[in-house]
């Protein structure tokens, strides 16, 4: 049974203000009892109330083992492997009660992240269809790069993603923008890093140089860590250009 947020609250809401049992809760609601006691189990509560033995008891272990080695492994196939084992209540009860058993990956939580005007850039190349070209089919990139603080977007296609029109794209939103910021978020690409080991990076020399000459810092991205990259991401999926201006750090190098 799909639990909706109405209903967690309210079986919540029951267990720990009226103080009603499982049981109690669950007629109540129309809901079976199981489905209380899985919130609850879920919530990390315990039941008020001595445990009823069940038949799943003596399995118990076995089954923990199981799901610890195999988390994934699907009800339907563990309760063969229960039955096998000398198991006799009904499937749609242990799946049931597997449910309320089967270890759930903890969640990692993700801050939003907010930078200063002028502060930081993303930039990252999308990839087109490829664009004929006579008799010749060039793979049609474009290089995109967005201020991070107004989504302010500088979009210029390529006919390839060499390093020397990945640099020409900077300097043309350097242009375009009479600016520059101080940070450039760079994903794992070539371009930018050419062999990453955990936290020890080597960037591209060519790129270090060029960050040099424009004084602005090179940052590459957390491995799988889209809440600090998702805003290049998204606009390399869209056609639509931010005209929002935030103020920059005026660029002196030429």
């Amino acid at each position: 049974m799909t639990i909706n947020e109405k209903l967690l609250a309210d079986i919540l809401r029951l267990y720990h203000v009226e103080k009603w049992r499982c049981g109690t809760i669950a007629h109540q609601l129309g809901i079976h009892h199981g489905t209380v006691e899985r919130v609850l189990c879920q919530e990390g509560l315990v039941r008020h109330g001595k445990t009823r033995a069940t038949r799943i008891d003596a399995y118990l272990p076995f089954i923990l083992q199981t799901l610890e080695k195999y988390p994934k492994l699907n009800a339907s196939r563990l309760y063969t492997m229960v039955r096998e084992r000398g198991y006799h209540g009904g499937s749609d009860y242990f799946r049931h009660l597997i449910a309320q058993y089967r270890p759930r990956p903890q969640a990692e939580a993700y801050l939003r992240l907010v930078v200063l005007p002028g502060e930081q850039a993303q930039c990252d190349w999308g990839t087109f269809s490829p664009l004929q070209i006579g008799r010749v089919k060039h793979r049609l990139m474009a290089f995109v790069m967005v201020l991070s603080w107004s989504r302010r977007i500088f979009l210029r296609f390529y006919l390839n993603a060499r390093m020397e029109n990945f640099l020409r794209g900077h300097v043309a939103a350097f242009g375009s923008w009479n600016a520059l910021p101080r940070v450039i978020l760079y994903d794992n690409l070539k371009s930018a890093v050419l062999e990453r080991q955990g936290d020890a990076i080597r960037f591209n020399p060519t790129l270090t140089a060029f960050s040099s000459h424009y004084r602005f810092e090179i940052r590459p991205v957390a491995v799988a860590r889209g809440n600090e990259y998702g805003v290049v991401t998204n606009m390399c999926c869209s056609t639509t250009v931010m005209t929002k201006a935030a103020p920059l750090r005026k660029s002196n190098s030429t």
